[in-house]
């Protein structure tokens, strides 16, 4: 797992530790000396943390004016155990509405495995999109992981989608492909 690291080729676009809205804004990272874990397995220090022992992310790219965000995830994601929902929604996702940002896209490729419990949290945070005519796209889930998810009714709050070639384009080409779907699903 140590070798599953967030996708980079953005960073000369947006550097969440340069951006002084982001929760991440001068985060010093030492990859040296950080050792990150799900589970017992070691994962890149490249990845970000928001309280969770099982899902972590990165920050790939926002643009303000547009609304919107791309984030990546990576491992388990537990509401049962871990409560991955809440600590995603408080630590990240409600600093992220408060900046008026409601377009999210994320990146759930290496989102291994989906563990359900309640469902507000998912509801609060449609919630908040919904009001200013947002979006939460969950893009690219393994089959299984979005079959759990669907199976236990987040397809009420989030657009499941694929598409395997978004690396291969710029974020806000990508990010306005993306909402012209949306708004021809909306």
């Amino acid at each position: 797992m140590n070798e599953i690291i967030p996708f980079q080729n953005w960073l000369h676009l947006y550097d969440p530790e340069e951006d002084e809205k982001s929760i991440f804004f001068h985060f010093e990272r030492n990859e040296m000396n950080r050792q990150l874990q799900i589970y017992n397995y070691i994962i890149s220090p490249f990845w970000d943390e928001f309280d969770s022992w099982t899902l972590y992310g990165k920050h790939l790219w926002v643009d303000y004016d547009e609304q919107a965000v791309i984030i990546e995830l990576v491992g388990e994601w537990n509401d049962t155990i871990e409560n991955d929902i809440m600590n995603l929604k408080r630590n990240w996702i409600d600093a992220l509405i408060e900046q008026g940002i409601c377009k999210f896209i994320i990146i759930g490729e290496n989102v291994l495995n989906f563990h359900s419990s309640d469902l507000n949290y998912y509801e609060e945070w449609q919630e908040d999109v919904a009001e200013d005519g947002g979006f939460i796209v969950l893009l690219n889930l393994p089959e299984h992981t979005q079959r759990e998810m669907r199976q236990a009714g987040l397809s009420y709050y989030f657009f499941f989608m694929q598409y395997e070639q978004w690396r291969i384009h710029e974020p806000l080409p990508f990010f306005q492909m993306i909402e012209d779907k949306m708004l021809k699903l909306l």
